[in-house]
């Protein structure tokens, strides 16, 4: 099977949050272990990531230097993080890939997603990024462009569009790459957004596109027969912290509507979409773990 394997952003720090660049090798070196077992079974693999922890890091930076350099826009902040994280998991997928005697190669391609310049998002963003700040911070930041609100005894924090992805640009290179046997990286983040203007050429915009989402997007470009949204739970659960709570196997979308992306990449086509940990992605894979989604 094709297979889209996505990573949360929280996937590639330390267990206490720590986003510091051993603790990022660290925990991306024991993902790649787990991602190699699915090639090691026959598998083409796709892999996304989100990127929440990496551009929150790259924010702060924005803030302190604000006031000698200007600050970087939210779509190179994508960018960049793909890049970093893109590098990293190319060097442990390709060991981890070598120590199982695989001949596939691992590749990390720069992705945009496409998404409506008319979006709603736009008019009013709601997406809240970045740490808290004081008001006179918040206002240096908003001279350079931004949009912050008032967030109360907290103090402001910075609100950006997250618009739906509508197709991922550079598809055709991604399912090339995976055509040639390679274990590719691609979309980091939900994607770098852009907007197509009325001559035609494309543009990055400040934007935030949700990651699972952009894996659906992503999956159906590559013709993905399996999304797995790999999280730091087996399975989903119903009823999550009440008397009640129960761990889901096999399900139909009726009864997983709440997640949104697994129901929306088998409504739109796709074989099964799939909700378990790292550790246990081959397995669910033959349904013997986690959260499998089907149709029905």
């Amino acid at each position: 099977m094709r297979v889209l394997v996505a990573l949360g952003g929280n996937a590639m720090t330390a267990a206490d949050g720590s986003a510091t660049p051993g603790a990022q090798i660290a925990a991306v070196t024991e993902a790649a272990r787990h991602i190699v077992t699915l090639v090691r079974a026959g598998h083409d693999v796709v892999l996304t990531h989100g990127n929440g922890p990496q551009v929150g890091n790259l924010l702060v930076k924005n803030e302190i230097a604000a006031g000698v350099v200007p600050p970087v826009p939210l779509d190179w902040c994508g960018a960049q993080t793909q890049g970093t994280i893109g590098f990293i998991l190319l060097d442990a997928l390709q060991a981890e890939l070598e120590r199982a005697g695989l001949d596939s190669r691992p590749a990390a391609v720069v992705t945009r997603a496409l998404v409506d310049g008319d979006d709603p998002g736009f008019a009013r963003p709601t997406k809240p990024i970045g740490r808290y700040l004081p008001e006179a911070d918040a206002r240096t930041m908003v001279e350079h462009g931004q949009q912050w609100e008032d967030r109360g005894e907290r103090g402001w924090r910075r609100v950006v569009a997250s618009p739906e992805p509508r197709d991922i640009v550079d598809a055709p290179a991604v399912r090339a790459l995976v055509d040639a046997g390679f274990l590719v990286v691609a979309n980091g983040g939900g994607g770098i957004p852009v907007v197509r203007q009325a001559d035609g050429t494309l543009s990055g915009v400040e934007a935030v596109i949700d990651k699972d989402l952009g894996a659906v997007v992503l999956g159906h470009a590559v013709r993905a027969d399996v999304l797995v949204i790999a999280t730091d739970v087996e399975n989903a659960v119903v009823g999550w912290g009440t008397p009640d709570a129960r761990p889901l196997g096999r399900v139909g979308v009726a009864e997983l509507r709440e997640v949104d992306a697994v129901c929306r990449f088998v409504e739109s086509g796709g074989a099964l979409a799939v909700i378990t940990s790292l550790a246990r992605i081959a397995e669910a894979l033959d349904g013997e773990a986690g959260t499998v989604v089907h149709a029905g």
